[in-house]
């Protein structure tokens, strides 16, 4: 890998990484715990639109270790990675069946399958599957976290062309 792409790569962690802690300062959304807009997704949209799955499948997995280490919460590391890898699965293939005209669709399914993912760890964790009681309040919020999400992704993405922004070779 080449020094000018890991810098690339290093810049887009570091914005996703900045995303994810402004984020955490943002009051909750809902009296419901774990519901959060999930806003560094729109980096990781942006990416598969732009770059390549392999460039926004490193970043994201990079933003989930070193948010993990940093806010100190390993325990959150493999929620955040069974949901952020089932997300990402969901969204490059859809990306690669749907084209890039759908993307607050993709962010939709994204939200799904990353909250589907943590209630599957959850269970595994837990041994319990009253865990999914809490489903239907996830599933609710995916349709609204992801649209929002979508929407942020789609609009930063008409406002920033290609050429405007530093890219990997």
């Amino acid at each position: 890998m080449k020094v000018k792409h890991m810098t690339f790569l290093a810049m887009y962690t570091t914005i996703a990484l900045t995303i994810f802690v402004v984020e955490s300062m943002i009051p909750p959304l809902a009296p419901i715990p774990g519901i959060k807009l999930g806003l560094a997704n729109v980096v990781t949209l942006w990416l598969l639109y732009y770059t390549s799955w392999k460039d926004a499948g490193i970043v994201l997995l990079m933003r989930i270790l070193i948010a993990s280490m940093v806010t100190g919460q390993m325990v959150s590391f493999c929620y955040s990675l069974c949901g952020g890898l089932c997300c990402f699965a969901a969204m490059s293939l859809l990306f690669l069946v749907l084209g890039k005209q759908y993307m607050v669709f993709i962010s939709i399914i994204g939200a799904l399958f990353h909250n589907l993912g943590q209630i599957l760890i959850a269970i595994l964790i837990l041994q319990s599957l009253s865990i999914l009681t809490y489903l239907p309040f996830l599933i609710i919020s995916a349709i609204l976290t992801g649209t929002f999400t979508g929407f942020a992704a789609w609009f930063a993405s008409r406002r920033l062309r290609r050429d405007q922004v530093w890219f990997s070779p």
